[in-house]
């Protein structure tokens, strides 16, 4: 979550603004009532408002938040079928931790791990270890915390006196690994990007490694580019460094979107567990698991991955139940939506989703492409997501101009500088969703073709600072 300051030194619009601010039509049995009672907006109200009122005062300000829809910039799902809606509403009101009081939905909890462990070829599916969370990030914290554990249980007499754990990732990977390596104290070793190579490249994470890493973070997925990273690739050269130094340093696959694609549009692609170094594996279910934001998932291979004093056994209205997450009270909402989702698709109806999802990016990718004014970097060809910069000839605008102009049309398209090594390139990065159909893709290709000429008649580009210009830190 954001932080955010409270109102500070900012003064209330003065009561004569507020009270314009309510239409009288919101006082239902007197249009003139509500207009007198107009509610501050920075401190509690002295009373009660109609529910009616409070309603509409919401959500006329909603109306200036984006269109979620046309917001190219999220991984995350912006639509889903009513039904699905219905049980999240059916649902909300469940406490996730409460298994005893609500056996049902702990089941279907259940359920999904076991389906997420037989697509992604766990051992023994029925013995797999793995929960729910609230998203990636809190997955990826737990999987870092397991890769911690059982390193210092292999260095009880060196840690923490003398050693300090390290973790070995790309530069690339989503800021939630930053956030690991500085709450959990562990030194972060990033592979800087190099040249046309936009994530980690196996020997040098490889190089990395010595007897402190606690592990190398893999992406299905680079949130910069769209692009696989080479897992299988890793794992090999981490199976060499065994054989010449000793060292046995596990794997987990972030696979925050490409756990959920790869699977049905990539099938003959190893990265999961079919890889015996790749020790857990986390997805979004709120990304490609085509479920509302809210809902994550962490599985480990087996029992020995997890280390058993990690998880918390509590008697908790009047049940012993184990728990490993960092939060403890959350709506079962989205856990019941993954079930329905995997109910409802099947591997056949996820592999036709992810395909067209595919299809609509590459085909979009092209047509950026045939413009003239914009270099791919990827296609849409792995992720459903593809990234661009200006062509080398183009001098009058940039990507953040491009951003900025689409926004006008109501298209989040973010535009931002690339980490260490590649400071110098600027991207556009579209993602292509469920939802996001060829015809959306098209009215978007329309009002590019209709501001690009504007752009080609500036004099030079707008942005003077970069990093001023860009929404969007991934």
């Amino acid at each position: 979550m954001p932080l955010h300051q409270g109102a500070g030194s900012t003064p209330e619009r003065d009561a004569d603004t507020r009270r314009l601010s309510l239409n009288p039509f919101f006082g239902e049995a007197d249009p003139v009532s509500e207009m007198t009672v107009a509610p501050p907006t920075h401190r509690l109200p002295d009373g009660p408002l109609p529910p009616s009122t409070a309603y509409q005062l919401v959500h006329d300000e909603l109306m200036l938040d984006g269109n979620s829809r046309l917001n190219l910039a999220t991984f995350v799902t912006t639509w889903m079928e009513p039904q699905a809606g219905v049980l999240m509403s059916e649902c909300r009101d469940k406490n996730m931790i409460d298994k005893d009081e609500y056996p049902r939905t702990a089941e279907l909890e259940r359920r999904c791990v076991a389906m997420l462990a037989d697509l992604w070829n766990a051992p023994d599916p029925s013995t797999t270890v793995g929960c729910s969370t609230t998203g990636s990030s809190e997955a990826c914290m737990l999987a870092g915390m397991a890769l911690k554990r059982r390193w210092a249980r292999r260095n009880a007499d060196r840690y923490p006196a003398t050693a300090r754990p390290n973790l070995v990732m790309g530069v690339n990977v989503q800021v939630c690994w930053d956030k690991f390596c500085n709450f959990w104290e562990v030194e972060p070793r990033l592979v800087p990007m190099e040249g046309n190579r936009f994530h980690l490249d196996p020997k040098a994470a490889a190089d990395l490694c010595d007897e402190n890493t606690i592990g190398v973070v893999t992406v299905l997925g680079s949130t910069f580019d769209g692009s696989y990273e080479p897992v299988a690739e890793v794992c090999a050269a981490l199976d060499a460094l065994q054989e010449f130094t000793g060292l046995d340093i596990p794997v987990h696959v972030d696979g925050a979107s490409g756990a959920m694609v790869a699977p049905f549009v990539d099938e003959d692609l190893v990265w999961d567990f079919r890889l015996p170094r790749v020790s857990s594996i986390n997805t979004s279910g709120h990304k490609y698991g085509l479920v509302y934001p809210g809902v994550g998932w962490a599985l480990w291979r087996t029992s020995e991955e997890l280390p058993e004093e990690l998880v918390f056994r509590v008697n908790y209205l009047g049940g012993d139940m184990p728990t490993f997450a960092l939060n403890f009270s959350r709506p079962g909402a989205q856990v019941v939506a993954q079930y329905y989702t995997f109910l409802r698709l099947g591997r056949d109806g996820f592999r036709a989703v992810q395909q067209t999802s595919r299809d609509v990016a590459r085909r979009l990718a092209d047509q950026f492409e045939q413009l003239g004014d914009f270099q791919l970097l990827t296609r849409g060809d792995e992720l459903p997501v593809f990234a661009l910069t200006t062509a080398p000839d183009v001098r009058n605008f940039d990507v953040f101009d491009v951003s900025r102009r689409l926004r006008e049309q109501g298209w989040l398209v973010p535009a931002y500088t690339f980490p260490a090594n590649r400071e110098d390139l600027s991207v556009l990065r579209v993602v292509c969703r469920n939802g996001f159909s060829a015809d959306l893709a098209a009215l978007l290709m329309e009002d590019l073709q209709g501001l690009l000429p504007e752009l080609r008649r500036q004099p030079h580009p707008m942005s003077k600072d970069a990093a001023a210009a860009t929404a969007f830190h991934h």
